[in-house]
């Protein structure tokens, strides 16, 4: 079993995706472009192999206009060492990546020229993995697309428009079930027509259920048979609700309690599990950290991303951290993860927030300018007496530990949580 992240890391420098506007698309920008990102996503499979993540989705994003201007682009063919060398660390380190076509490739229109525009992006898509040298089991996810007033014809059009697309697409695709149009039982349909894995997302099902009697674990057990022998291991979607958006939007960050009740009632705790979550690589490394025992080196390093976000929240808690730590005997992830994640759900004090800050400012305030301490000293000051918000303070502080290169700071998740 492998948990991973969706196309972005947090708190990871030198890990941006990067694009332009159409109007500067030109040969020269593109190419740059396409440099930083494939540096920046070697940055993030790096990130991911150290830290035990062997299932990531890369960005569509990686070739800017990858399925308009810069279709006819030789870029595979400029960039192959570095694809190639790319590829090899994904392949050697044993880790799983996807891609997912945004909302606008809808290969079941009846708009032939949407569709074919479709049909150019999954191509696209599929070239991206090939550059790798990647197989059959690094996958495309697909939603089956419009509904069009008539769900049962929008149906075969998809399974038909699928039989025309190339080799290298088809045998790459898996189909999603979606939170308003089509439920998992359409989705289980047109994919056996079509002889396509099904990939199980639980919170459109929550959203868009097609029996509301029948559990995850049904879904997905019932999933699990649309995979064959060349599409590796069976592949789901997890997410939780965000309580103060929309239906259907997705959390800050996973919860762990409700995501191991998810995890022990699955029917085969093999399958990869892809965590849809605005916090991202961190969900993703909490709940690997507390379904695999990765010893008490990983809880440490976690807990130093942690732990300026902890004493902000409280002191008191930071301490009972610490103390857990000391114990090198046992592998107290879960309860670790249970005081950080009530630290999180406390409402901010600010005299907790502002001991914090000092803190970090103690990492540079020898090295600073005199002027970079009269900055820091009455934006703290504004701050402890009320008059700016946190986010001033420490956007100072992420400068600062930019500019003098503080490695721990800048992968601390302080910044960003």
């Amino acid at each position: 079993m492998s948990i991973g992240y969706a196309c972005l890391a947090v708190a990871l420098p030198g890990s941006e995706i990067k694009s332009c506007t159409l109007k500067n698309a030109t040969e020269e920008r593109l190419y740059d472009l396409i440099a930083h990102n494939l540096n920046a996503l070697e940055t993030m499979v790096d990130y991911n192999l150290r830290n035990g993540i062997r299932l990531y989705r890369i960005s569509s994003d990686l070739i800017p206009f990858g399925s308009s201007v810069a279709l006819e682009l030789p870029w595979a063919d400029r960039f192959s060492e570095r694809l190639a060398s790319i590829g090899e660390k994904i392949r050697h380190g044993d880790m799983r990546v996807s891609l997912h076509p945004g909302q606008y490739t809808v290969l079941n229109s009846p708009i032939e020229d949407v569709a074919a525009r479709a049909v150019l992006d999954l191509d696209y898509h599929a070239r991206i993995l090939d550059a790798f040298g990647l197989d059959s089991t690094h996958k495309i996810v697909l939603h089956l697309g419009g509904v069009y007033g008539d769900k049962a014809t929008a149906k075969q059009r998809f399974v038909e428009r699928f039989a025309k697309l190339s080799d290298a697409v088809k045998q790459r695709l898996i189909l999603e079930n979606d939170g308003s149009l089509f439920h998992i039982e359409d989705v289980l349909e047109t994919a056996a027509l079509a002889g396509i894995p099904v990939v199980y997302d639980n919170l459109h099902n929550e959203t868009n259920p097609a029996d509301p009697g029948r559990t995850d674990a049904d879904w997905i057990a019932e999933a699990a048979s649309t995979w064959g022998a060349l599409d590796g291991r069976q592949k789901i979607h997890y997410s939780q609700q965000n309580p103060a958006k929309s239906t259907g939007a997705h959390s800050e960050t996973i919860h762990l309690p409700a995501f191991l009740d998810f995890y022990h009632q699955l029917p085969d705790q093999t399958i990869d599990i892809m965590l849809e979550v605005k916090d991202k690589n961190i969900s993703a490394l909490k709940c690997h950290n507390a379904t695999v025992e990765r010893g008490m080196k990983a809880l440490e390093s976690e807990w130093a991303r942690y732990k300026y976000g902890v004493l902000e929240k409280s002191p008191q808690i930071y301490q009972e951290i610490r103390d857990l730590l000391k114990d090198k005997q046992n592998y107290p992830a879960l309860a670790m993860y249970a005081l950080v994640e009530y630290a999180y759900s406390l409402p901010l004090v600010r005299g907790h927030a502002a001991n914090a800050a000092q803190h970090v400012w103690g990492y540079f305030k020898d090295q600073a300018t005199e002027a970079e301490k009269r900055r820091f000293l009455a934006s703290y000051t504004q701050y402890t007496e009320g008059d700016t918000e946190l986010p001033a303070l420490k956007r100072q502080l992420l400068r600062l530990a930019g500019k003098y290169e503080e490695e721990y700071l800048l992968h601390s998740y302080y910044f960003y949580m």
